[in-house]
């Protein structure tokens, strides 16, 4: 017979996507910690600013110590990561509270940014880079 963990009753959740990578982000009421993937934030992403990218929504709301936060984040690469984990908090937080959307949809933090990698063409190098031309 498992043993239930007690948890908060207040949970509150969103999922952010960029690139290629997609953030599951779990909202409860705490101290302002962040763990992602099960780690620290700041130990997980290599750079703190990538962390300052993804607290965003705390600090545009002003809720940077009233929640905790992790994250499950899989696919593409850190700055990715970010941005998705980013997101995520931002939909979570609409989750709490309604109030928030004219800050959060103010600075952007509500629309997912749908650039991604333009595929390779056929005769090309790249997307776009094409072979040198030769004259003679």
């Amino acid at each position: 017979m498992a043993v239930a963990k007690k948890t908060s009753s207040v949970i509150y959740r969103g999922t952010g996507r960029r690139k290629s990578s997609v953030a599951q982000v779990i909202l409860t009421p705490g101290n302002g910690e962040i763990v992602v993937n099960g780690k620290p934030a700041l130990e997980f992403f290599p750079y703190p600013t990538l962390v300052q990218d993804m607290e965003q929504p705390l600090e545009a709301t002003g809720t940077k110590a009233d929640f905790s936060i992790r994250v499950v984040v899989k696919g593409g690469g850190f700055t990715g990561q970010a941005g998705a984990a980013r997101l995520g908090i931002a939909r979570a937080l609409l989750e709490a509270s309604k109030d928030y959307k004219p800050e959060l949809r103010g600075k952007g933090l509500l629309t997912r940014d749908a650039r991604v990698k333009e595929r390779k063409k056929y005769g090309l190098y790249g997307a776009r880079r094409s072979p040198q031309y030769s004259k003679r």
